[in-house]
């Protein structure tokens, strides 16, 4: 590291010291982890719209990213495999083009008022298989491209960082006026002449009502 922070752990040594200071995971933890997905797992992907996925580089650039939409929109294929439909995005496929040199996958899925979340990971290839974008289409339109997830493990993640966060309760969200802006945030970032917020929020509203699918 460049800046000279005190007390990182950057060694095997160090980390197996830290770790004994952390103790060891519970029973029900450390054998939570299936290859498969079983019926529960199952049932949890049916009913999330949303999840993160997570992907690196053959380099070790890592990039998360989110998927979104009707509960359901991620099928099972079978207990080893399922597909995520591609929607229309930023066409940066910042995502995909690790999965190329590094097929690695981490799946978050998420319920909306859950706090427990669904971990999936595995190995992920791009498919244009006809039938499954075909399948995946929504208001007659099917996806350009899906990824392919082979499982190789499948766990249950526990509620406390929603607990912590209040991310379910409304009571603890921000008023509107007060949220970050966006559009101000990307005029700041891509430092494109002659366009305003005001511009960029107009376009992604645009964009936001006519062009999900």
């Amino acid at each position: 590291m460049t800046i000279n922070y005190q007390h990182i752990i950057s060694t095997q040594e160090e980390f197996e010291e830290f770790r004994s200071s952390i103790g060891n995971p519970s029973p029900r933890a450390a054998n939570k982890v299936i290859s498969f997905i079983d019926e529960h797992c199952r049932n949890f992907i049916l009913k999330s719209p949303f999840l993160s996925l997570a992907t690196s580089h053959i380099n070790g650039q890592c990039d998360v990213s989110p998927r979104g939409d009707a509960p359901g929109f991620v099928t099972v294929l079978d207990e080893k495999h399922l597909f995520i439909p591609e929607r229309p995005g930023n066409r940066r496929i910042d995502s995909v083009h690790n999965m190329i040199t590094n097929p690695n996958i981490g799946l978050l899925f998420l319920i909306p008022g859950l706090g427990e979340t669904l971990r999936i990971n595995g190995k992920a290839y791009i498919s244009r298989d006809p039938e499954l974008l075909e399948k995946s289409a929504v208001n007659g339109k099917a996806p350009l491209f899906g990824i392919l997830v082979e499982v190789e493990e499948c766990y249950a993640h526990c509620a406390k960082a929603f607990i912590r966060s209040g991310l379910w309760n409304p009571d603890s969200w921000l008023d509107k006026e007060v949220l970050p802006s966006v559009p101000s945030m990307l005029v700041a970032h891509a430092k494109i002449p002659n366009v305003s917020a005001e511009q960029v929020a107009r376009e992604l509203k645009e964009g936001y009502t006519n062009r999900l699918y």
